[in-house]
């Protein structure tokens, strides 16, 4: 393998800074991959800072990557040097429990390996990730990438628009279905879109009447405030689904109440501190509150596929990597639009 370089956290208090370092060899089922893109999760600021006590040091984030194959082993079947290959949160699991059987890797019962920060499966080495030039993946962890589509604009939906398409998905949200997104943000806006697509009733429930314009271009038909009592109210016992996306600590209960009979709401976001439920809310209509998080290699290659037919990718900003630490800030204030994406040839 050739040197490899990014940037990377050197602790918790740090800002990210160039770093070299070596990726190991790759094994005959697997590519190495030029990264040209790699998207910016507002978890890649959690695990960067330590926020969820699990940080490695030195630490390359990234985990929505998109790049050019440069060299296939030899028992490869599904890329080829120059193809366009991307990769996602999870790059290997132990593929032979149930959820693997059944293209569920995420949900691994041995435990997925993350992309960035875990411990490699081959040679025990700490994974590093798509903030940097290469990447070394086997091909069942990587997928293809609809020709069609900005490849800028594609890096987010290795996270953001899986982690919004499974459960839209796996709860039926669509034609003759009323379904809820909270936060429009990098994954809320993606499950707006994709709510949309699916032919749902959508709703966009902000805190700030001034996404109305942006929510209703991006798909939603209604625009509601979240904090007007009075039109939550038009609305309650409505919703068949709602998805939650925001990270941000905030009360549960005034979206339970928009709920019918049997609905559900899905949390995908990570807020620092658990919701407190009034299990009322609950029980006097049998809701569910429910979790959901990215996908499986086969669905996450089923939402490219669908995103490459109806012309579906993420809103970006694209920076250089040497504005990583400025984009971090703003991601805090919520002043994106809606993902940054890295241009990773900016390393050179």
């Amino acid at each position: 393998m050739p040197p490899s370089k990014g940037f990377a956290a050197l602790d918790a208090k740090s800002p990210l800074g160039p770093h070299n370092f070596s990726r190991r060899e790759p094994e005959p089922t697997e590519i190495v991959i030029d990264i040209l893109y790699c998207g910016v999760c507002h978890s890649d600021l959690h695990m960067a800072r330590n926020e969820w006590g699990n940080a490695v040091y030195p630490m390359v984030p990234g985990h929505e990557i998109v790049g050019r194959v440069a060299a296939a082993g030899k028992s490869v079947t599904k890329f080829k040097a120059g193809d366009i290959a991307a990769v996602g949160v999870i790059i290997d699991s132990c593929r032979h429990c149930e959820p693997c059987n059944r293209g569920e890797e995420h949900f691994c019962f041995e435990g997925s390996t993350l992309t960035y920060a875990a411990k490699d499966r081959v040679d025990g080495s700490i994974t590093m990730g798509g903030y940097s030039n290469n990447y070394v993946v086997d091909e069942r962890f990587a997928h293809t990438v609809p020709a069609n589509l900005n490849l800028a604009a594609v890096a987010p939906l290795l996270c953001a628009g899986i982690t919004t398409y499974s459960p839209l998905r796996h709860w039926n949200a669509g034609k003759g279905k009323k379904v809820g997104i909270v936060g429009l943000g990098g994954l809320g806006h993606m499950g707006l879109k994709f709510a949309h697509s699916f032919g749902a009733h959508t709703v966009q429930l902000t805190t700030s009447l001034k996404k109305r314009d942006d929510a209703i271009k991006l798909g939603a038909d209604e625009v509601v405030l979240s904090t007007d009592e009075a039109a939550m109210k038009k609305h309650a016992g409505s919703f068949d689904f709602i998805l939650d996306t925001a990270s941000a600590p905030h009360a549960l209960e005034p979206y339970l109440s928009l709920l019918k009979q049997d609905g559900t709401i899905t949390l995908v976001g990570l807020p620092e501190k658990p919701p407190s439920i009034n299990m009322f809310a609950l029980i006097t209509k049998r809701a569910s509150i429910a979790g959901s998080m990215i996908g499986g290699m086969p669905e996450t290659q089923e939402m490219l596929d669908y995103c490459g037919r109806n012309n579906i990718t993420a809103e970006v900003e694209v920076i250089p990597i040497q504005q990583i630490n400025e984009a971090f800030e703003r991601m805090l204030k919520q002043d994106v639009k809606y993902r940054f994406v890295i241009d990773m040839t900016s390393l050179k």
